[in-house]
């Protein structure tokens, strides 16, 4: 059994298994549940929708906090040096980015592949290499860095792609969700679905945090609960002076409470603005403490998502569209239809909530015992490809 199994932190497999079963949900809705406007439309949505939606937004900043975490345990837990580390972070970021550009962005266009979507595996693949030179700084000049992109890169917003001239595309891969055209590449196109500023400091604060997870449970759940609370409550100060952290500002809602509630919650995610991250690591950190103690069956059924979360991605992902192309073609299908095409939906489709949770629970347990089997694998063994997966 490898040193990093024996020390492994309860919490941060339980909660990386939570996310992983609620970026399940959001990728079904994708393609078995798919609605012509967003969830987070106000003007169209409804609460069973939007917070079906919205419980999703904790998956990508969980995970890319928990990757910087985890790299810094993998670091002690290994007695490795920062050289070593950085070789590792640099070779596991590139080899994420090699699988978003071919197998992840070939399993959401299936046979019209022609783009390239980067997307949450291609920001954590980047802040993997950033974070592999951050490292070699003091850790508090770490934390700096990190707070000052996550609390201050809002401040970038009004920045036009325009203003760097030929190089727009690279602003709109930094901080400006949009797909760009590339005519000189065999390639149409590329989707900047996640702009990397934010996240590479969300994975930095990770790691320069990372020692509190190697402290005596007592002390690390009150270092979590404060970060954690902390959070939250600055979250709900600058939320409702709507003076800063988020370019959308929240308003009383016509329709009622609950609908200025939703405009409340409503923050941007592409990039993820201040309040976004905020208002998802806040409680995410906060119920960490808790999940330490999740001993039971429902803790062990989350670890085991939580353990392998790489492996249920690639899977996951190809089946869940595939399979919709079937639903769609045998139930609603017309000529020169395209699921994703508005224009083109048969009549008779609806978007059903019943048939997207079905679905949910169907795939999430459908992986269940390769992943048990795969984690149990890598807890057994020791090659060093198993780090990569």
């Amino acid at each position: 059994m490898s040193d990093i199994a024996k020390n492994r932190v309860l919490s941060i497999d339980i909660l990386r298994g939570l996310v992983m079963i609620f970026m399940a949900l959001d990728h079904v809705r994708d393609f078995w549940s798919f609605t012509s406007f967003s969830p987070e439309n106000l003007d169209q949505t409804y609460g069973a929708l939007f917070y079906s939606r919205w419980i999703t937004h904790f998956c990508a900043p969980a995970f890319v906090f928990l990757s910087g975490v985890s790299a810094y345990l993998h670091m002690t837990a290994k007695g490795m040096e920062k050289k070593d580390l950085s070789k590792f972070l640099a070779s596991r970021g590139l080899w994420l980015i090699a699988i978003e550009v071919t197998w992840i962005s070939l399993a959401w266009q299936l046979w019209t592949y022609n783009s390239w979507y980067l997307q949450i595996i291609w920001a954590i693949g980047v802040s993997m290499i950033c974070l592999a030179a951050l490292i070699h700084l003091p850790k508090k000049i770490i934390l700096a860095i990190s707070l000052v992109m996550i609390f201050g890169h809002n401040l970038l917003d009004g920045i036009e792609p325009e203003t760097f001239g030929d190089f727009y595309w690279l602003w709109n891969i930094l901080h400006n969700q949009t797909y760009v055209v590339t005519p000189n590449l065999p390639i149409r196109g590329f989707l900047a679905g996640y702009p990397l500023i934010p996240w590479i400091g969300v994975m930095a604060f990770g790691y320069a945090i990372g020692s509190i997870f190697t402290q005596e449970m007592e002390k690390r759940h009150k270092d979590l609960i404060k970060i954690g609370a902390g959070a939250i409550v600055l979250f709900i100060v600058l939320r409702a002076l709507n003076i800063y952290g988020d370019p959308g500002p929240w308003s009383v809602q016509d329709r009622g409470l609950a609908f200025t509630i939703m405009s409340f919650l409503n923050t941007e995610k592409y990039p993820p603005s201040l309040l976004f991250l905020l208002m998802t690591l806040g409680p995410s950190i906060l119920l960490m403490p808790w999940m330490d103690k999740m001993t039971g069956k429902v803790g062990d059924f989350l670890q085991v998502y939580g353990k392998t979360p790489f492996l249920f991605y690639v899977l996951h992902l190809p089946l869940v569209h595939i399979s919709s192309y079937i639903l769609y073609y045998l139930y609603y299908t017309t000529d020169e239809s395209s699921f994703r095409s508005h224009s083109s939906w048969a009549a008779t489709y609806e978007p059903s909530m019943l048939r997207w949770y079905l679905m949910t629970a169907f795939f999430v347990l459908l992986f269940y015992y390769p992943c048990k089997w795969f984690g149990e694998y890598r807890r057994t063994h020791n090659q060093w490809w198993l780090s990569y997966i």
